[in-house]
């Protein structure tokens, strides 16, 4: 009666992410960590279909997170962390107080930050979806993170306002650039797309959308 999926990521196993690390520090092809990824994504899959999962997914192993994983798709951007934005920020009273509620260092959370006009480098998934496509005939879902999280989490004043009048022209770039992601995976046969928008919890419980959110 009901369709069974996946939320969207899955562990990672300590190789994947020593992988990962290394291909971020440049010791490693990207050629390198993707036959590393393949695995783990053509494992992932197998414990799917071996509990009879109706609609699969990747696991989101290639990614460093599930958003900030973006800015190795899109020019106008870089990976900064919690820490070297605290100078920089908006509400610096609000950030620091922000920083206390967490539960890991600052400078191990890494955030998208807009920093120039955001123009598309790669897919942001097409091509995990063609991967996995090649080794099932279940339906895929691809995830992606929503405009509204990108937008609250890369607009970052003192970068990104170089590029952009406000959060809404950023806003619209992205949503059309997400747009045309959906339709390059329309195209190529995929059924479902799933946007993560968590931070919408704040807006809807708390009418809160100015503070500075990372997830």
């Amino acid at each position: 009666m009901f369709q069974v999926t996946q939320v969207g990521s899955w562990p990672r196993s300590r190789e994947l992410l020593r992988a990962l690390r290394a291909y971020q520090k440049n010791e490693i092809t990207e050629e390198d960590f993707n036959r590393i990824a393949d695995g783990e994504v053509r494992q992932c899959l197998d414990y799917q279909l071996r509990a009879g999962v109706d609609i699969v997914v990747d696991g989101e192993l290639r990614r460093d997170n599930f958003y900030s994983f973006v800015t190795e798709k899109l020019d106008g951007t870089r990976l900064m962390s919690l820490a070297e934005m605290l100078d920089v920020v908006e509400d610096k009273s609000g950030f620091e107080e922000m920083l206390q509620t967490l539960d890991v260092p600052a400078s191990a959370i890494r955030n998208p930050t807009c920093v120039d006009k955001l123009s598309q480098r790669q897919p942001f998934a097409l091509n995990d979806y063609l991967f996995l496509k090649e080794h099932t005939d279940k339906p895929v879902k691809i995830t992606l993170p929503g405009p509204y999280l990108l937008t609250r989490s890369m607009w970052v004043g003192a970068f990104t306002g170089n590029a952009y009048a406000d959060k809404v022209e950023m806003g619209e770039e992205i949503a059309g650039l997400l747009r045309d992601e959906v339709i390059a995976l329309r195209d190529a046969g995929c059924a479902f797309v799933q946007f993560d928008e968590p931070v919408l919890t704040e807006v809807v419980f708390s009418g809160e959308n100015n503070r500075r959110t990372f997830m």
